[in-house]
């Protein structure tokens, strides 16, 4: 009996401290978030932007500081994109104020770029953020935007800068690429915005609405699909569908037409001649002279 307590200490210790250094390995490893699901509200945040200078702003660790876009009128929340749901999405600003009008003049000149990200994932809640962001360190050195629990997506402004006014094209696109599923579903792996000319420009000064209108479009994997190649391009499938439906239609015509107006109007003409041949002449055209043979006959003559 003595001799099994030291036994049972012994196992006692090593379990205990089994325990600790699961409990240790688990606390040191990173959380795995899920992938979004069909649906689910992306947030969008931009850099944070000196209103002086355009420089972007850092945190009291010297990372960059990001800010969650300008609240939309329409939702009373900053703009959030839907993963793998394309619609159009209407972000009215409803008062631009002179801090905010210096920066869409940066954006505008080109001075500096709107800079924005979206999470590559779900976030977890905000007591793990940080825990989860820990866990996710990038081993490149310096600052930008390359981060894996964020996607950048730049957004290009395009306008003209005025004295006293800006026009801008508030109408964009959006383009944003999923991860294959087979590697890794509900992940995003690339993102987009640009301005286009489909409107006019909007006229903008301090103290005005920006409505700006998002058309937002998803791919499923990182290659663009093949569009308009524009003048002498290559064949396409569709082009070579086109051209054999369009030779069909044009021999059925042709087929019809000739069937049904040029192979009965030959045939008439083709009858009335063998009939009119028959009427001037005899037997096919050919016929005996009358008086003779071969055109020499014997003629009566004159009797006294």
């Amino acid at each position: 009996m003595a001799g099994r307590l030291p036994f049972f200490s012994h196992l006692l210790l090593v379990c205990i401290a089994t325990f600790v250094g699961a409990s240790a390995a688990a606390a040191q490893e990173p959380i795995v978030q899920p992938g979004y699901k069909i649906g689910e509200p992306i947030p969008v945040s931009c850099l944070n932007r000196s209103t002086e200078t355009g420089e972007h702003v850092t945190d009291a660790s010297g990372q960059l500081s990001y800010i969650p876009f300008p609240t939309c009128n329409e939702t009373g929340r900053p703009l959030e994109l839907l993963f793998g749901v394309e619609k159009e999405i209407n972000c009215t600003l409803d008062f631009i104020d002179d801090p905010f009008f210096h920066l869409l003049e940066y954006y505008v000149h080109n001075d500096a770029p709107l800079t924005c990200r979206i999470p590559t994932k779900p976030l977890p809640p905000s007591a793990l953020k940080a825990e989860f962001e820990q866990g996710t360190q990038d081993d490149t050195d310096g600052q930008g935007s390359l981060s894996e629990i964020y996607t950048p997506m730049v957004v290009a402004l395009a306008g003209t800068l005025q004295l006293s006014h800006l026009h801008i094209a508030s109408s964009l696109n959006v383009l944003v690429h999923a991860a294959p599923k087979s590697v890794a579903p509900g992940t995003i792996a690339a993102a987009t915005a640009y301005s286009i000319s489909r409107e006019p420009p909007t006229r903008i000064v301090i103290g005005d609405s920006l409505p700006l209108r998002f058309s937002v479009r998803w791919y499923p994997n990182t290659s663009l699909p093949s569009g308009w190649t524009g003048v002498g391009g290559h064949l396409t499938f569709s082009t070579l569908v086109y051209c054999l439906i369009s030779a069909g239609a044009s021999a059925a015509i042709c087929l019809a037409y000739f069937r049904g107006i040029e192979l009965p109007r030959r045939l008439k003409s083709h009858g009335k001649d063998r009939l009119g041949g028959v009427e001037r002449g005899g037997l096919g055209g050919y016929g005996i002279a009358n008086g003779g043979y071969g055109g020499y006959g014997y003629g009566v003559g004159k009797r006294d």
